[in-house]
């Protein structure tokens, strides 16, 4: 067996994974989008209100289908040796290896820039429609009890809606005491800090799983286009 017909059969299996995986992240999605309640009711135990809030079943229909286009798309340009669709399946990988690369750049070099931007939004959403609206104010509220934090910063909450629906309480979690009236000066007098920076600590505890998983995927890539590019080069040769 010479070097590019067992590239080409490895192409086409590892492909078939990609496919595999994809179509069942298709059936998954189907399913809970037609039986949410039986899905939800499998899940009780580990979800939480907010996860409940979000279309988890177009995701995976989503994510599945680009997987499963994907797939295809390797496995039949290495399998029927055709360029077109192997430069398709390249210039695809190297699209998603480019804006991996660009958003590690952008986080790792303007992360105080990002910080500012996502404290604005989460500001004026905590401040607008935190006790108003249902999906914004479990996710928010699961997210605050699980880290144990308040907000973006406490003061998110001074003068927001929330507050005034609750005769100028903020939320329990944004003081130390298990207690369920919160007021200004116990949040600010206790030592309870923003989700934001729990979020940061999270990412650094876990700053080596986090970074493995992400060499490990743009390993993967790499090989992909790499070997993808080797193919179409082989074939290149062939045809002159």
């Amino acid at each position: 067996m010479g070097c590019f017909t067992f590239v080409k059969m490895m192409m086409v299996f590892f492909n078939l994974l990609i496919i595999l995986g994809g179509l069942t992240l298709l059936a998954m999605g189907v399913w809970v989008s037609v039986d949410g309640g039986t899905y939800l009711q499998l899940l009780e135990p580990f979800s939480s209100r907010g996860l409940q809030q979000v279309n988890l079943g177009f995701f995976c229909i989503a994510l599945g289908a680009f997987l499963s286009v994907l797939g295809l798309l390797g496995c039949c340009g290495a399998g029927k040796e055709s360029k077109c669709l192997l430069l398709t399946f390249f210039s695809i990988i190297l699209v998603l290896f480019i804006a991996q690369l660009a958003a590690a750049v952008v986080a790792l070099t303007y992360s105080s820039f990002a910080e500012e931007i996502l404290g604005a939004w989460a500001t004026a959403a905590l401040k607008k429609d935190h006790g108003s609206d249902a999906v914004l104010s479990n996710m928010w509220n699961d997210t605050m009890s699980k880290l144990e934090c308040c907000g973006f910063n406490y003061t998110d909450f001074v003068g927001s809606h929330f507050e005034k629906a609750n005769v100028g309480n903020l939320p329990p979690t944004c003081c130390l005491a298990d207690i369920l009236l919160c007021s200004q000066d116990e949040a600010k007098g206790s030592s309870v800090e923003g989700c934001f920076q729990q979020i940061l600590k999270l990412l650094k505890e876990n700053a080596n799983i986090v970074g493995g998983i992400a060499a490990g995927i743009g390993v993967l890539e790499m090989t992909a286009m790499v070997v993808s590019m080797y193919l179409y080069c082989h074939l290149d040769k062939r045809g002159s």
